[in-house]
Protein backbone atom coordinates (compact mmCIF):
# COMPACT_ATOMS: atom_id res chain seq x y z
CA UNK A 1 0.00 0.00 0.00
CA UNK A 2 1.15 3.41 -0.61
CA UNK A 3 2.10 5.80 1.63
CA UNK A 4 0.69 9.10 1.35
CA UNK A 5 2.51 12.27 2.09
CA UNK A 6 0.42 15.32 1.34
CA UNK A 7 0.99 18.94 0.75
CA UNK A 8 -1.82 21.36 1.62
CA UNK A 9 -2.12 24.95 -0.24
CA UNK A 10 -4.49 27.56 0.44
CA UNK A 11 -5.23 30.58 0.74
CA UNK A 12 -6.00 32.65 4.19
CA UNK A 13 -9.14 33.77 2.67
CA UNK A 14 -10.51 34.28 6.47
CA UNK A 15 -9.91 32.20 10.06
CA UNK A 16 -13.22 30.46 9.53
CA UNK A 17 -11.46 28.92 5.96
CA UNK A 18 -8.33 28.73 7.59
CA UNK A 19 -9.81 26.92 10.49
CA UNK A 20 -11.98 25.06 8.29
CA UNK A 21 -8.78 23.57 6.06
CA UNK A 22 -6.62 22.93 9.69
CA UNK A 23 -9.75 20.58 10.14
CA UNK A 24 -9.19 18.57 6.83
CA UNK A 25 -5.82 18.64 7.54
CA UNK A 26 -6.57 16.65 10.69
CA UNK A 27 -8.94 14.38 9.53
CA UNK A 28 -6.36 13.54 7.08
CA UNK A 29 -3.56 12.78 9.50
CA UNK A 30 -6.50 10.99 11.48
CA UNK A 31 -6.23 8.41 8.44
CA UNK A 32 -3.18 7.72 8.54
CA UNK A 33 -1.84 10.26 5.89
CA UNK A 34 1.43 12.26 6.58
CA UNK A 35 0.22 15.98 5.87
CA UNK A 36 2.21 19.04 5.53
CA UNK A 37 0.38 22.31 6.06
CA UNK A 38 1.95 26.07 7.00
CA UNK A 39 0.22 25.82 10.19
CA UNK A 40 2.10 23.04 11.59
CA UNK A 41 5.22 23.07 9.68
CA UNK A 42 6.51 26.64 8.78
CA UNK A 43 8.55 28.28 11.70
CA UNK A 44 8.82 31.80 12.13
CA UNK A 45 11.49 33.54 9.98
CA UNK A 46 10.82 30.77 7.50
CA UNK A 47 10.71 31.75 3.55
CA UNK A 48 7.09 30.68 2.88
CA UNK A 49 7.47 31.14 -1.20
CA UNK A 50 10.41 28.41 -0.73
CA UNK A 51 8.88 26.88 1.96
CA UNK A 52 5.66 25.78 -0.84
CA UNK A 53 8.25 25.78 -3.81
CA UNK A 54 10.35 22.48 -2.07
CA UNK A 55 6.88 20.66 -1.13
CA UNK A 56 5.49 20.95 -4.61
CA UNK A 57 8.85 19.86 -5.85
CA UNK A 58 10.01 17.21 -3.10
CA UNK A 59 9.48 13.38 -4.29
CA UNK A 60 8.32 12.50 -1.14
CA UNK A 61 5.19 14.73 -0.91
CA UNK A 62 3.21 12.47 -3.20
CA UNK A 63 0.05 14.42 -3.79
CA UNK A 64 -0.77 18.43 -3.55
CA UNK A 65 -4.24 19.19 -2.77
CA UNK A 66 -5.03 22.56 -3.74
CA UNK A 67 -8.01 24.01 -1.91
CA UNK A 68 -9.87 26.28 -4.59
CA UNK A 69 -12.12 28.90 -3.29
CA UNK A 70 -12.82 32.50 -4.75
CA UNK A 71 -10.00 34.11 -3.13
CA UNK A 72 -7.28 31.75 -3.78
CA UNK A 73 -8.52 31.48 -7.84
CA UNK A 74 -7.98 35.29 -7.50
CA UNK A 75 -4.76 35.55 -6.16
CA UNK A 76 -3.39 32.61 -8.43
CA UNK A 77 -4.67 34.28 -12.02
CA UNK A 78 -2.89 37.68 -10.51
CA UNK A 79 0.33 35.79 -9.80
CA UNK A 80 -0.20 34.76 -13.86
CA UNK A 81 -0.50 38.27 -14.25
CA UNK A 82 2.66 38.91 -12.96
CA UNK A 83 0.76 41.20 -10.10
CA UNK A 84 0.41 38.83 -7.70
CA UNK A 85 2.16 38.55 -4.24
CA UNK A 86 0.86 35.86 -2.00
CA UNK A 87 3.93 33.45 -1.51
CA UNK A 88 1.36 30.29 -0.47
CA UNK A 89 -0.24 30.44 -3.75
CA UNK A 90 0.64 28.18 -6.58
CA UNK A 91 1.99 29.77 -9.23
CA UNK A 92 1.41 28.48 -13.13
CA UNK A 93 5.38 28.42 -13.30
CA UNK A 94 5.61 26.05 -10.25
CA UNK A 95 2.91 23.85 -11.18
CA UNK A 96 4.38 23.47 -14.19
CA UNK A 97 7.69 21.68 -12.75
CA UNK A 98 6.14 18.67 -11.32
CA UNK A 99 3.90 15.93 -12.92
CA UNK A 100 0.42 17.92 -12.93
CA UNK A 101 -1.30 14.68 -11.81
CA UNK A 102 0.50 15.19 -8.50
CA UNK A 103 -2.03 17.95 -7.82
CA UNK A 104 -5.72 17.70 -6.96
CA UNK A 105 -8.20 20.65 -7.17
CA UNK A 106 -10.08 20.26 -3.69
CA UNK A 107 -13.49 22.66 -5.21
CA UNK A 108 -15.03 25.47 -2.57
CA UNK A 109 -16.52 27.27 -4.76
CA UNK A 110 -19.10 27.31 -7.22
CA UNK A 111 -19.93 30.50 -9.48
CA UNK A 112 -23.14 31.18 -10.89
CA UNK A 113 -23.13 29.01 -13.88
CA UNK A 114 -22.81 26.18 -11.87
CA UNK A 115 -18.80 25.74 -12.55
CA UNK A 116 -16.01 25.19 -9.66
CA UNK A 117 -13.90 28.29 -9.44
CA UNK A 118 -10.04 27.36 -10.28
CA UNK A 119 -6.93 28.76 -10.93
CA UNK A 120 -7.24 29.32 -14.61
CA UNK A 121 -3.90 26.84 -15.20
CA UNK A 122 -5.79 24.04 -13.54
CA UNK A 123 -9.57 24.72 -15.08
CA UNK A 124 -9.00 21.38 -16.77
CA UNK A 125 -8.46 19.57 -13.82
CA UNK A 126 -10.96 16.93 -12.45
CA UNK A 127 -11.16 18.07 -8.98
CA UNK A 128 -13.04 16.92 -5.16
CA UNK A 129 -15.95 18.83 -4.93
CA UNK A 130 -15.89 20.29 -0.89
CA UNK A 131 -18.33 22.83 -1.34
CA UNK A 132 -20.67 22.04 1.20
CA UNK A 133 -20.55 20.01 4.68
CA UNK A 134 -22.79 17.32 2.60
CA UNK A 135 -20.23 16.78 0.07
CA UNK A 136 -17.42 16.63 2.03
CA UNK A 137 -18.96 13.61 4.18
CA UNK A 138 -19.95 12.52 0.68
CA UNK A 139 -16.02 12.54 -0.74
CA UNK A 140 -13.98 12.49 2.08
CA UNK A 141 -13.30 8.82 1.07
CA UNK A 142 -12.90 9.45 -2.28
CA UNK A 143 -10.23 11.91 -1.50
CA UNK A 144 -8.74 9.31 1.31
CA UNK A 145 -8.43 6.18 -1.54
CA UNK A 146 -7.30 8.36 -3.98
CA UNK A 147 -4.48 9.26 -1.78
CA UNK A 148 -3.61 5.93 -0.94
CA UNK A 149 -4.15 5.02 -4.39
CA UNK A 150 -6.88 2.46 -3.68
CA UNK A 151 -9.76 3.15 -5.80
CA UNK A 152 -13.23 1.94 -5.18
CA UNK A 153 -13.63 1.07 -8.29
CA UNK A 154 -10.77 -1.06 -9.93
CA UNK A 155 -10.69 -1.96 -13.63
CA UNK A 156 -11.20 -5.64 -14.15
CA UNK A 157 -8.75 -7.99 -15.30
CA UNK A 158 -8.68 -7.72 -19.14
CA UNK A 159 -10.45 -11.28 -20.47
CA UNK A 160 -10.26 -13.48 -23.32
CA UNK A 161 -12.36 -12.62 -26.80
CA UNK A 162 -16.20 -13.12 -26.30
CA UNK A 163 -16.80 -16.18 -28.89
CA UNK A 164 -19.05 -14.40 -31.61
CA UNK A 165 -15.14 -12.11 -32.07
CA UNK A 166 -13.35 -15.60 -32.01
CA UNK A 167 -15.98 -17.74 -33.88
CA UNK A 168 -16.49 -17.56 -37.40
CA UNK A 169 -20.46 -18.07 -36.63
CA UNK A 170 -22.65 -15.24 -35.84
CA UNK A 171 -23.95 -15.30 -32.66
CA UNK A 172 -27.72 -13.32 -31.14
CA UNK A 173 -26.34 -11.09 -29.05
CA UNK A 174 -27.80 -7.82 -29.41
CA UNK A 175 -31.11 -8.04 -28.66
CA UNK A 176 -31.12 -11.25 -26.09
CA UNK A 177 -28.33 -9.14 -24.93
CA UNK A 178 -30.61 -6.30 -24.71
CA UNK A 179 -33.63 -7.96 -22.63
CA UNK A 180 -31.46 -9.61 -20.49
CA UNK A 181 -29.54 -6.30 -19.22
CA UNK A 182 -33.32 -4.81 -18.62
CA UNK A 183 -34.11 -8.11 -16.93
CA UNK A 184 -30.75 -8.04 -14.57
CA UNK A 185 -32.16 -4.31 -13.70
CA UNK A 186 -35.54 -5.04 -12.82
CA UNK A 187 -34.12 -7.77 -10.81
CA UNK A 188 -31.41 -6.18 -9.16
CA UNK A 189 -33.86 -3.32 -7.97
CA UNK A 190 -36.91 -5.02 -7.18
CA UNK A 191 -39.00 -3.82 -9.58
CA UNK A 192 -42.77 -4.83 -9.53
CA UNK A 193 -42.77 -5.60 -13.31
CA UNK A 194 -39.93 -8.03 -13.46
CA UNK A 195 -42.53 -10.86 -14.61
CA UNK A 196 -42.68 -8.91 -17.55
CA UNK A 197 -39.18 -8.08 -18.06
CA UNK A 198 -38.12 -12.03 -17.35
CA UNK A 199 -41.11 -13.15 -20.22
CA UNK A 200 -39.66 -10.49 -22.64
CA UNK A 201 -35.90 -11.98 -22.25
CA UNK A 202 -37.46 -15.10 -22.67
CA UNK A 203 -39.35 -14.33 -25.73
CA UNK A 204 -36.36 -13.03 -27.42
CA UNK A 205 -34.58 -16.24 -26.51
CA UNK A 206 -37.16 -18.30 -28.23
CA UNK A 207 -38.15 -16.13 -30.60
CA UNK A 208 -34.41 -16.59 -31.76
CA UNK A 209 -34.13 -20.15 -31.52
CA UNK A 210 -37.36 -20.87 -33.18
CA UNK A 211 -36.13 -17.85 -36.54
CA UNK A 212 -33.09 -20.62 -37.02
CA UNK A 213 -36.15 -23.66 -37.91
CA UNK A 214 -35.82 -24.93 -41.26
CA UNK A 215 -38.63 -24.84 -42.91
CA UNK A 216 -37.93 -25.83 -46.18
CA UNK A 217 -35.84 -28.35 -48.21
CA UNK A 218 -32.24 -26.72 -47.00
CA UNK A 219 -29.95 -25.89 -50.58
CA UNK A 220 -26.58 -26.22 -48.35
CA UNK A 221 -24.91 -29.58 -46.41
CA UNK A 222 -27.77 -30.04 -44.33
CA UNK A 223 -25.04 -31.57 -41.29
CA UNK A 224 -23.10 -28.84 -41.47
CA UNK A 225 -26.13 -26.27 -41.32
CA UNK A 226 -27.11 -27.93 -38.44
CA UNK A 227 -24.07 -28.07 -36.67
CA UNK A 228 -23.81 -24.34 -37.32
CA UNK A 229 -27.16 -23.72 -36.13
CA UNK A 230 -26.20 -25.79 -33.03
CA UNK A 231 -23.03 -22.86 -32.81
CA UNK A 232 -25.46 -20.43 -32.42
CA UNK A 233 -27.95 -21.55 -30.63
CA UNK A 234 -25.41 -22.25 -27.92
CA UNK A 235 -25.47 -18.62 -26.64
CA UNK A 236 -29.11 -18.47 -26.16
CA UNK A 237 -27.97 -21.56 -24.01
CA UNK A 238 -25.58 -19.22 -22.29
CA UNK A 239 -28.39 -16.39 -21.60
CA UNK A 240 -30.48 -18.89 -20.62
CA UNK A 241 -28.03 -20.17 -17.77
CA UNK A 242 -27.04 -16.80 -16.45
CA UNK A 243 -30.23 -16.13 -15.81
CA UNK A 244 -30.84 -19.43 -13.74
CA UNK A 245 -27.72 -18.55 -11.71
CA UNK A 246 -28.96 -14.88 -10.84
CA UNK A 247 -32.59 -15.27 -10.67
CA UNK A 248 -32.65 -19.07 -8.94
CA UNK A 249 -30.45 -17.08 -6.11
CA UNK A 250 -33.46 -14.83 -5.36
CA UNK A 251 -37.08 -15.89 -6.62
CA UNK A 252 -39.14 -18.15 -4.10
CA UNK A 253 -38.48 -21.87 -5.61
CA UNK A 254 -41.90 -22.64 -6.06
CA UNK A 255 -41.82 -19.62 -8.73
CA UNK A 256 -38.72 -19.90 -10.40
CA UNK A 257 -39.00 -24.15 -10.40
CA UNK A 258 -42.10 -23.15 -12.75
CA UNK A 259 -40.39 -20.53 -15.18
CA UNK A 260 -37.83 -23.13 -15.51
CA UNK A 261 -40.55 -25.68 -17.02
CA UNK A 262 -42.13 -23.51 -18.59
CA UNK A 263 -39.40 -22.67 -20.59
CA UNK A 264 -37.64 -26.20 -21.33
CA UNK A 265 -41.36 -26.86 -22.51
CA UNK A 266 -41.02 -24.13 -24.96
CA UNK A 267 -37.51 -25.35 -26.09
CA UNK A 268 -39.04 -28.82 -26.40
CA UNK A 269 -41.26 -27.48 -28.37
CA UNK A 270 -38.94 -26.26 -30.81
CA UNK A 271 -37.21 -29.54 -31.36
CA UNK A 272 -40.65 -30.43 -33.03
CA UNK A 273 -42.08 -29.16 -36.80
CA UNK A 274 -43.26 -25.41 -36.69
CA UNK A 275 -47.22 -26.24 -36.85
CA UNK A 276 -47.53 -24.76 -40.35
CA UNK A 277 -45.44 -27.14 -42.30
CA UNK A 278 -47.03 -29.87 -44.38
CA UNK A 279 -43.88 -31.02 -45.86
CA UNK A 280 -40.58 -31.69 -43.79
CA UNK A 281 -37.73 -33.91 -42.94
CA UNK A 282 -37.50 -34.39 -38.88
CA UNK A 283 -33.46 -34.18 -39.78
CA UNK A 284 -34.43 -30.44 -40.01
CA UNK A 285 -34.98 -30.31 -36.29
CA UNK A 286 -32.23 -31.80 -35.32
CA UNK A 287 -29.80 -28.58 -34.03
CA UNK A 288 -33.31 -27.68 -31.73
CA UNK A 289 -33.27 -31.16 -30.56
CA UNK A 290 -29.72 -31.01 -29.71
CA UNK A 291 -30.21 -27.66 -28.25
CA UNK A 292 -32.68 -28.81 -25.94
CA UNK A 293 -30.72 -32.15 -24.94
CA UNK A 294 -27.97 -29.39 -24.12
CA UNK A 295 -30.31 -26.77 -22.74
CA UNK A 296 -31.81 -29.08 -19.80
CA UNK A 297 -27.96 -30.34 -18.87
CA UNK A 298 -26.81 -26.73 -18.23
CA UNK A 299 -29.85 -26.23 -16.61
CA UNK A 300 -29.15 -29.18 -14.07
CA UNK A 301 -25.46 -28.21 -13.41
CA UNK A 302 -26.75 -24.60 -12.93
CA UNK A 303 -29.22 -25.21 -10.38
CA UNK A 304 -26.44 -27.65 -8.33
CA UNK A 305 -23.92 -24.64 -8.37
CA UNK A 306 -26.63 -22.53 -6.68
CA UNK A 307 -27.96 -25.26 -4.66
CA UNK A 308 -31.35 -25.08 -5.48
CA UNK A 309 -32.22 -28.57 -4.49
CA UNK A 310 -35.67 -27.73 -4.59
CA UNK A 311 -35.79 -26.55 -8.19
CA UNK A 312 -34.00 -29.73 -9.48
CA UNK A 313 -36.94 -32.09 -7.61
CA UNK A 314 -39.62 -30.18 -9.53
CA UNK A 315 -37.73 -30.04 -12.35
CA UNK A 316 -36.59 -33.50 -12.45
CA UNK A 317 -40.48 -34.81 -11.21
CA UNK A 318 -42.16 -32.61 -13.23
CA UNK A 319 -44.28 -33.94 -16.45
CA UNK A 320 -43.85 -31.91 -19.59
CA UNK A 321 -46.70 -31.28 -21.90
CA UNK A 322 -46.26 -33.16 -25.53
CA UNK A 323 -45.85 -30.56 -28.29
CA UNK A 324 -49.49 -30.87 -30.07
CA UNK A 325 -47.96 -31.71 -33.52
CA UNK A 326 -46.06 -34.90 -31.66
CA UNK A 327 -49.49 -35.56 -29.53
CA UNK A 328 -50.68 -39.32 -30.43
CA UNK A 329 -53.64 -40.86 -28.88
CA UNK A 330 -54.46 -39.99 -25.03
CA UNK A 331 -51.11 -38.91 -24.16
CA UNK A 332 -50.44 -35.38 -23.71
CA UNK A 333 -47.32 -35.65 -21.10
CA UNK A 334 -43.71 -36.82 -20.58
CA UNK A 335 -40.73 -37.44 -18.56
CA UNK A 336 -38.22 -35.20 -18.49
CA UNK A 337 -36.39 -38.16 -20.89
CA UNK A 338 -38.44 -36.58 -23.32
CA UNK A 339 -34.86 -34.33 -23.84
CA UNK A 340 -32.57 -36.77 -24.37
CA UNK A 341 -31.56 -36.33 -28.56
CA UNK A 342 -29.99 -39.00 -30.95
CA UNK A 343 -29.06 -37.16 -34.00
CA UNK A 344 -27.41 -38.63 -37.36
CA UNK A 345 -27.20 -36.22 -38.79
CA UNK A 346 -24.37 -35.15 -35.95
CA UNK A 347 -22.34 -38.59 -36.45
CA UNK A 348 -21.96 -37.57 -39.75
CA UNK A 349 -20.93 -33.59 -38.87
CA UNK A 350 -18.97 -34.93 -36.14
CA UNK A 351 -17.31 -37.64 -38.23
CA UNK A 352 -16.28 -36.83 -41.23
CA UNK A 353 -13.76 -39.62 -41.30
CA UNK A 354 -16.86 -42.46 -40.91
CA UNK A 355 -15.78 -42.76 -37.11
CA UNK A 356 -18.73 -44.46 -35.32
CA UNK A 357 -19.14 -42.16 -32.14
CA UNK A 358 -21.07 -44.07 -29.32
CA UNK A 359 -22.83 -40.38 -28.84
CA UNK A 360 -22.59 -37.95 -30.84
CA UNK A 361 -24.33 -35.24 -28.93
CA UNK A 362 -22.03 -35.77 -25.84
CA UNK A 363 -19.06 -35.22 -28.20
CA UNK A 364 -20.74 -31.50 -28.71
CA UNK A 365 -21.63 -30.69 -25.82
CA UNK A 366 -18.10 -31.59 -24.96
CA UNK A 367 -17.11 -29.63 -27.94
CA UNK A 368 -19.28 -26.93 -26.51
CA UNK A 369 -18.46 -27.13 -23.02
CA UNK A 370 -16.48 -23.38 -23.00
CA UNK A 371 -17.82 -21.48 -19.56
CA UNK A 372 -15.64 -21.57 -16.97
CA UNK A 373 -18.40 -21.35 -14.39
CA UNK A 374 -20.11 -24.63 -15.49
CA UNK A 375 -17.36 -26.41 -16.68
CA UNK A 376 -17.41 -29.77 -18.68
CA UNK A 377 -17.22 -31.88 -15.02
CA UNK A 378 -20.07 -29.68 -14.13
CA UNK A 379 -22.01 -30.79 -17.12
CA UNK A 380 -21.05 -34.49 -16.50
CA UNK A 381 -22.31 -34.52 -12.84
CA UNK A 382 -25.61 -33.36 -14.52
CA UNK A 383 -25.55 -36.40 -16.70
CA UNK A 384 -25.16 -38.76 -13.34
CA UNK A 385 -27.61 -37.08 -11.70
CA UNK A 386 -30.16 -37.16 -14.27
CA UNK A 387 -29.31 -41.35 -14.56
CA UNK A 388 -30.21 -41.46 -10.97
CA UNK A 389 -33.10 -39.76 -11.19
CA UNK A 390 -33.78 -41.99 -14.35
CA UNK A 391 -34.13 -44.82 -12.01
CA UNK A 392 -36.05 -43.11 -9.22
CA UNK A 393 -39.09 -41.81 -11.74
CA UNK A 394 -38.57 -45.60 -14.06
CA UNK A 395 -37.80 -43.61 -17.31
CA UNK A 396 -34.66 -43.43 -19.40
CA UNK A 397 -31.75 -41.91 -20.01
CA UNK A 398 -28.50 -42.53 -21.71
CA UNK A 399 -25.70 -40.62 -19.84
CA UNK A 400 -23.85 -39.92 -22.68
CA UNK A 401 -21.01 -37.33 -21.19
CA UNK A 402 -19.68 -39.96 -18.65
CA UNK A 403 -18.28 -41.88 -21.99
CA UNK A 404 -15.78 -39.07 -21.33
CA UNK A 405 -15.07 -39.52 -17.44
CA UNK A 406 -11.74 -40.70 -15.90
CA UNK A 407 -11.23 -44.44 -14.56
CA UNK A 408 -11.65 -43.20 -11.06
CA UNK A 409 -13.66 -39.96 -11.69
CA UNK A 410 -15.96 -38.62 -8.88
CA UNK A 411 -17.98 -35.95 -8.46
CA UNK A 412 -18.51 -33.53 -5.95
CA UNK A 413 -22.33 -33.59 -5.15
CA UNK A 414 -22.21 -37.27 -4.86
CA UNK A 415 -18.66 -37.34 -2.79
CA UNK A 416 -20.23 -34.89 -0.38
CA UNK A 417 -22.79 -37.49 0.15
CA UNK A 418 -21.18 -39.38 2.22
CA UNK A 419 -22.03 -36.44 4.97
CA UNK A 420 -25.23 -37.02 6.12
CA UNK A 421 -25.75 -32.91 6.51
CA UNK A 422 -24.80 -33.68 2.23
CA UNK A 423 -26.78 -36.23 1.61
CA UNK A 424 -29.63 -34.52 2.56
CA UNK A 425 -29.34 -32.67 -0.61
CA UNK A 426 -29.10 -35.58 -2.59
CA UNK A 427 -32.15 -36.72 -0.46
CA UNK A 428 -34.44 -33.42 -1.25
CA UNK A 429 -33.92 -33.83 -5.08
CA UNK A 430 -35.08 -37.60 -5.07
CA UNK A 431 -37.98 -37.03 -3.09
CA UNK A 432 -36.45 -36.98 0.44
CA UNK A 433 -35.50 -41.27 0.59
CA UNK A 434 -33.19 -42.43 3.11
CA UNK A 435 -29.90 -43.65 1.90
CA UNK A 436 -30.65 -47.33 1.82
CA UNK A 437 -34.35 -46.56 0.17
CA UNK A 438 -32.38 -44.76 -2.50
CA UNK A 439 -29.66 -47.50 -2.80
CA UNK A 440 -32.77 -50.15 -3.17
CA UNK A 441 -34.34 -47.64 -6.04
CA UNK A 442 -30.89 -47.86 -8.02
CA UNK A 443 -30.24 -51.72 -7.69
CA UNK A 444 -34.04 -52.29 -8.56
CA UNK A 445 -33.52 -50.73 -11.52
CA UNK A 446 -30.69 -52.09 -12.07
CA UNK A 447 -31.49 -55.45 -12.02
CA UNK A 448 -34.60 -54.40 -14.11
CA UNK A 449 -32.86 -53.26 -17.01
CA UNK A 450 -29.19 -54.91 -16.99
CA UNK A 451 -29.93 -56.32 -20.40
CA UNK A 452 -29.04 -52.38 -21.54
CA UNK A 453 -25.26 -52.06 -22.38
CA UNK A 454 -24.93 -48.03 -21.60
CA UNK A 455 -25.99 -49.02 -18.10
CA UNK A 456 -22.05 -50.41 -17.66
CA UNK A 457 -20.73 -46.80 -19.71
CA UNK A 458 -17.74 -46.65 -18.00
CA UNK A 459 -14.69 -49.87 -18.94
CA UNK A 460 -13.16 -51.04 -15.77
CA UNK A 461 -16.44 -49.73 -13.81
CA UNK A 462 -19.85 -48.76 -13.95
CA UNK A 463 -22.42 -45.88 -12.62
CA UNK A 464 -22.74 -47.11 -9.34
CA UNK A 465 -18.92 -46.03 -8.62
CA UNK A 466 -19.66 -42.79 -9.91
CA UNK A 467 -22.58 -42.51 -8.03
CA UNK A 468 -20.49 -43.03 -4.79
CA UNK A 469 -23.68 -44.97 -3.60
CA UNK A 470 -22.26 -47.58 -1.40
CA UNK A 471 -20.89 -44.60 0.51
CA UNK A 472 -24.29 -42.19 0.84
CA UNK A 473 -24.68 -41.16 4.48
CA UNK A 474 -22.13 -42.81 5.85
CA UNK A 475 -20.68 -39.75 7.96
CA UNK A 476 -22.37 -39.06 10.70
Amino acid sequence: MNEPKVFISYSWSSSHHQEMVKYWADRLIADGIDVIIDIYDLNEGDNKYTFMESMVTDSSVTHVLVICDAKYTEKADSRTAGVGTESQIISSEVYKKVKQSKFIPILCDINAEGEPIVPVFMDARIGINFSTPELVNENWEQLVRLLFGKPAHVKPKKGTPPTYITSDKPLPTSQIAAKFESFKQALLQDKKSLTMFRQDFIDSCIRYADELRIREQPKEDLPQKVLDDCGKLKSVRNYLCDWIILEGQITAPVEMANCIINVLEKIRELASRPKDLNSWNDTWFQAHSFFAYETFLYTIAALVKIGSYRVLHEVFTSNYIIPEVDRYGDVSFESFDTFLARSDVLQSALAPDKRNLISPEAELVKRQADRQDLPFDDIKQADLLALLMSFVRETRWYPGTLLYSGYRARYDLFIRAEQHKYYSRLSEITGNQTADELREIVDRAHDNQQHNRWLNFRHGGNFKDQLNMKQWDTIK
